[in-house]
């Protein structure tokens, strides 16, 4: 087996990401990541790419400033399938950690589905600490373009940046 190091970046995702996002989800949720743009141009969020050499994101997330007072609540993080278990996870949710300090916040939250137990070892490694518990429903589309409720309890997790 030979290693390879890739360098990654992360940077602002821009609306001319989208295309490549397709392994992020659905049209629907494509167009859910559109709309956060249009709020990342006011300030009241921030969402990054991570990228490699070639400048094509390979995993993305959104730091929301408005959903909790004084936090910065990371959401929609997700990794190109073909590349979990790679560290691109750490690197965006530390990417996303600096964004949140260069705000001047403190605290970092997220949610995590009790149902992705491995989602939640990477932020407790992280440094991430259960508070809470909650259900959380949203839409979804599914291959054949139907809607549908997706209803989850979700594990609150909590981390001082300070």
């Amino acid at each position: 087996m030979t290693d390879i190091t890739v360098r990654l970046t992360a940077r602002d995702l821009t609306h001319a990401d989208l295309a490549s996002c397709d392994w992020a989800g659905s049209a629907r949720h494509l167009a859910s990541v559109a709309r956060q743009l249009e709020r990342a141009r006011t300030g009241a969020v921030d969402y990054l790419a991570v990228c490699a050499a070639a400048g094509i994101p390979v995993a993305k997330g959104g730091v929301d400033y408005e959903a909790k007072e004084g936090v910065g609540t990371l959401w929609q993080l997700a990794v190109h399938p073909a590349l979990q278990s790679c560290g691109i996870g750490t690197f965006l949710a530390g990417a996303a950690e600096r964004r949140i300090r260069d705000r001047g916040l403190r605290h970092a939250e997220l949610a995590v589905e009790e149902s992705n137990p491995r989602a939640r070892a990477l932020y407790e490694r992280l440094g991430y600490v259960a508070y809470d518990r909650r259900p959380d429903a949203w839409d979804v589309q599914a291959p054949d373009g139907s809607i549908r409720r997706h209803e989850t309890v979700c594990t609150m997790l909590r981390k001082d940046l300070g």
